[in-house]
């Protein structure tokens, strides 16, 4: 028997994100979706704890201990074997969540072949032990993050079709992050409650005035990410377009799933080292 879960690309539509508390966590409100790509987790019962990685980007991971996905394991119960196979189609460090995501995947099929039984809010308390990002991505749903990243509240958004663009360089989240703190930004925004978006406009809307407070920083480590969103934001199909987290991925929304396959068919021809995908965000 073997269990196969979807590991999907998170993309941070909006990321606001304040100076750094007296803790040293920034205070950040950010509205998530989960895209239609992704990495896929398979696991099958063994005597021993093994990790198996192959994939497009398999290259760029250590199948060790330092990996998110046996520290899944290890969490969710350091005696038991299996075998897993992560296949990883996500760029690494890319600001999508892929290791996060990876690491949800994990606990859930391991949940379900190893018969625990454990909720989703018993595995959710698990998973804030491996990092912030982790328990928004067991539930794979349009999701309100405050907080320092470990406030996770539904919310209500429509499926966006859109393009995700990575110009095929990793890009170091501590690294945005003190480059955040040295430019002297943080934004003061105001704590709100999760947005409530009925139509793809209201999505356009958030992203046009909220933003992402790490584009510059990501900008300032990495020129090409201007480069990158200076073509998404040119064409005539995108609606809008940002950057995802800290990561190198960028993402522009476009009206129709045809013009989302047709520009990044184009991107890509023009860009044949950048990591381009047409994808449906996911709503509920």
């Amino acid at each position: 028997m073997s269990v196969r879960v979807f590991a999907p690309a998170k993309i941070n539509l909006t990321l606001q994100v304040g100076r750094p508390r007296a803790d040293g966590y920034h205070p950040l409100q950010s509205a998530v979706v989960f895209a239609d790509v992704g990495d896929w987790i398979e696991v099958e019962a063994a005597d021993a704890l093994t990790l198996t990685i192959e994939g497009e980007f398999a290259a760029g991971l250590e199948a060790d201990e330092s990996n998110l996905v046996l520290r899944a394991a290890r969490l969710l119960d350091p005696a038991r074997g299996a075998a897993i196979r992560l296949e990883k189609n996500l760029p690494i460090a890319s600001g999508i969540g892929g290791g996060s995501s990876d690491a949800a995947a994990t606990l859930l099929a391991l949940n379900e072949i190893w018969g625990l039984g454990h909720s989703l809010g018993d595995l959710a308390r698990m998973a804030a032990k491996l990092g912030s990002d982790v328990p928004v991505c067991l539930n794979k749903r349009p999701a309100w993050i405050t907080g320092a990243g470990e406030a996770v509240a539904p919310m209500r958004a429509p499926a966006l079709y859109a393009v995700l663009a990575n110009p095929g360089q990793p890009l170091s989240t501590p690294a945005v992050y003190r480059r955040f703190d040295e430019l002297g930004l943080g934004s003061g925004f105001a704590a709100r409650l999760a947005p409530v978006w009925t139509q793809a406009a209201d999505a356009v809307s958030a992203i046009e005035s909220d933003g992402n407070d790490l584009e510059a920083p990501a900008a300032a480590l990495m020129p090409d990410l201007v480069v990158l969103l200076d073509a998404m934001r040119a064409d005539a199909r995108a609606v809008c377009a940002s950057q995802s987290g800290s990561g190198a991925t960028c993402f522009a929304l476009t009206q129709t799933g045809d013009d989302a396959r047709a520009m990044a068919r184009e991107l890509a021809a023009r860009n044949r080292d950048w990591w381009i995908r047409a994808t449906t965000l996911g709503g509920a």
